[in-house]
């Protein structure tokens, strides 16, 4: 599903010149989930934004589905994403001024879905993601974890081949962490693609394998030979 090719970020300012990625070549394969580590400021979110089309690479390759999707303009991109690509965030990035029902909606706004349609999915992903009972509640009237439930929902709500996930557990307890973890692990074997940037090598054992990011370059890749079974 995802191939990249010398993928290369540079940030540049008047006097320098930072390489933010350097010649990233990786693959994940559709159905796999991926986790990507490293110490901070090595690149993870960098590459996370373009695989999510949030961003442009400087240089090198990027497919995704088999489209080289690299050089595509904003435009482009955003349609690339719309129901293909669901993103989930450390701060949940949920919309405080909307409902929880009217935040997991958004996307199916914007696919132009029915009115009748939208209805019957959401309520569907609330009742999945255990928290059908706040529909009507705000986000700042959840905890952390519902909070994150909610994000969760509005990720896949649109049933994306791909979710991104930066740093899901990072403002979570263990116990809500591991609820979140369980809830991607079972989105994972119903067949979607998840790639997580996590610092968490609890978190990234879920995964079936671990990519490890050093100064913008893939110093070494791991299998979880226990997660890998189940792929």
């Amino acid at each position: 599903m995802i191939q990249t090719n010398k993928l290369t970020k540079i940030f540049r300012t008047e006097d320098v010149e930072t390489y933010a990625l350097n010649e990233v070549s990786m693959e994940v394969k559709r159905g796999e989930f991926v986790a990507i580590m490293g110490p901070s400021g090595c690149g993870k979110s960098t590459l996370l934004n373009i695989i999510g089309l949030l961003d442009n690479p400087s240089g090198g390759e990027y497919y995704f589905d088999g489209t080289e999707v690299g050089s595509y303009k904003e435009r482009q991109r955003t349609m690339m994403r719309k129901g293909n690509i669901g993103f989930v965030f450390q701060s949940f990035n949920l919309i405080d001024e909307l409902t929880v029902y009217e935040n997991v909606e958004l996307p199916l706004i914007y696919l132009k879905k029915k009115a009748s349609e939208r209805k019957e999915m959401v309520t569907a992903v609330l009742e999945r993601m255990k928290i059908g009972h706040r529909a009507k509640h705000f986000p700042q009237q959840l905890s952390g974890g519902q909070q994150q439930r909610v994000a969760i929902g509005r990720a896949v709500v649109a049933n994306p081949k791909l979710i991104l996930a930066d740093e899901p557990t990072g403002n979570l307890d263990s116990k809500n962490g591991l609820e979140v973890m369980n809830l991607l692990t079972e989105l994972n074997r119903e067949g979607t693609t998840i790639i997580m940037v996590t610092h968490s090598m609890h978190d990234a054992g879920f995964a079936h394998r671990v990519i490890n990011l050093f100064d913008g370059e893939i110093l070494t890749e791991n299998v979880n030979e226990k997660m890998a079974d189940i792929l």
